[in-house]
């Protein structure tokens, strides 16, 4: 009886601390990281930003890809279009977007500034997330530096 007890108390512990550490990097966690980064990079210029409503099966590297012809500048479209998404995995048809004009952006000092702060926050998140993509973190690190 006392095995089945111990056996039984260690089960709900081990349970208990996966669900605390699911719960850590969850997605009001993450939800949060983003708006944090978003509050402390302000300085894009959106003058000649254009928008785009989000239709079903958009993603946001897709909307980059098309906007930018690359899909890693999708964390600008982010920073321009705060208070519409805050996480890049939770866009929905109807959102309206707004894209930044990238090359305005880079000629402006402020505006690459907040760029490469943006992309290397998102290459830090990513990093942070129980299955990291370095591909993804890669490739924000590899633009900013090219800022």
């Amino acid at each position: 009886m006392k095995k089945v007890v111990l056996t039984a108390a260690l089960i709900i512990g081990l349970m208990i601390v996966m669900l605390a550490v699911s719960c850590k990097s969850g997605p009001k966690d993450m939800d949060e990281r983003y708006k944090n980064l978003y509050d402390a990079n302000t300085g894009l210029d959106l003058t000649g930003a254009g928008t785009y409503t989000v239709k079903e099966g958009d993603t946001l590297s897709d909307i980059s890809r098309h906007a930018y012809n690359d899909g890693f500048y999708y964390p600008i479209i982010m920073l321009a279009s705060r208070g519409v998404v805050i996480n890049p995995d939770k866009i929905r048809p109807g959102m309206t977007l707004t894209i930044p004009d990238l090359e305005r952006n880079k000629a402006n000092a402020a505006s690459r500034r907040s760029m490469k702060n943006c992309l290397n926050g998102f290459a830090s998140i990513e990093k942070t997330k129980q299955n990291p993509n370095q591909g993804l973190i890669n490739g924000f690190r590899k633009h900013a530096d090219e800022l």
